[in-house]
């Protein structure tokens, strides 16, 4: 799965992923509108709302950029309508060929875990038919519960040539909490780096693995470090733009290559329609701001990367 995405990073030129974490706050009046009337304020009609934001973002980027990571408790948080909508996103993203990232930080062990996995990157036999539930590219995953989480996840990459990014540093300002705390002498995010380079040589495609890791941009120090630790785990960045990552910060975690790392902007690009930034868009074209949103974060990538 990880050459897949190489390959549509080479394609399109853009090692960037579109976080689709929709919220109400997000959603412009005559989308909005138009769904409460049709399913009241209600779950349904937040959900609809949501398919129908995500579907007009995506029409207006899926030729720039490879990926696209819904973050999935964004739709969790209005039950089984908000999955029909999180999994109506996936399919329609993957119509358009681009590589969905599902982002759901799944960790437990044994059979849970495996079922985890199949639910969202797997299949299962049922009597005669195969079934698969959400059907992500690449999820997210939690290693705090130790090989016994991660495995049964790498098993069903390697049988269905799926991929995963396990969390290593994570951008927000606490993670430091715990990820920092020194053990045998070295932070605990460089002894899970050596796992993830560890558990990836086992699902090796190519020159890299199928067993990715996340990175914050808010710690290009930390970045580049966790690099040489993992030469061959593509690294997945958030905390671009919102979180207050920029292109300068980025450098490190991309291999001499120019290949290793692929970049998540999330408000950034959904929400650009409200930014002064884009002001030249009239109140409410979510897609075209978007649009504008992936050209400018190319070419603030594009320029870091070319002064490397």
């Amino acid at each position: 799965m990880i050459q897949k995405l190489i390959d549509s990073i080479e394609r399109t030129g853009a090692p960037i992923v579109v976080g689709l974490d929709p919220k109400i706050g997000f959603i412009p009046e005559r989308i909005l509108g138009k769904a409460f009337e049709e399913f009241g304020e209600t779950a349904e009609g937040v959900a609809e709302a949501f398919w129908q934001f995500n579907k007009e973002i995506v029409d207006h980027v899926y030729d720039l950029v490879p990926a696209v990571k819904p973050q999935i408790a964004m739709y969790e948080q209005y039950g089984i309508p908000g999955l029909v909508a999180f999994k109506k996103t996936v399919d329609y993203c993957k119509e358009k060929g681009l590589i969905v990232i599902g982002d759901i930080k799944r960790g437990d062990i044994g059979s849970t875990s495996e079922s985890y996995a199949i639910g969202h990157i797997g299949s299962t036999q049922v009597g005669k038919n195969v079934v698969t539930g959400f059907n992500e590219d690449i999820v997210t995953v939690n290693p705090y519960l130790g090989s016994d989480g991660v495995k049964p996840f790498i098993s069903v990459c390697n049988k269905e040539d799926k991929g995963i990014f396990v969390l290593v540093k994570t951008s927000n300002p606490s993670s430091g909490e715990f990820q920092d705390r020194e053990i045998d002498g070295k932070p605990l995010y460089e002894i899970v780096a050596e796992h993830v380079e560890m558990w990836g040589a086992d699902s090796m495609d190519g020159s890299y693995s199928n067993v990715g890791a996340v990175v914050g941009a808010t710690y290009p120090e930390m970045g580049a470090k966790l690099r040489k630790i993992m030469p061959h785990a593509y690294i997945l960045v958030p905390g671009y733009g919102a979180q207050g990552g920029k292109g300068e910060d980025l450098k490190g975690f991309f291999n001499k290559d120019g290949l290793g790392a692929i970049i998540n902007s999330s408000r950034g690009i959904i929400a650009a329609w409200q930014s002064d930034n884009y002001s030249q868009f009239e109140d409410g074209m979510v897609g075209e701001a978007a649009r504008a949103a992936v050209i400018d974060m190319h070419i603030d990538i594009e320029r870091a990367l070319s002064s490397k």
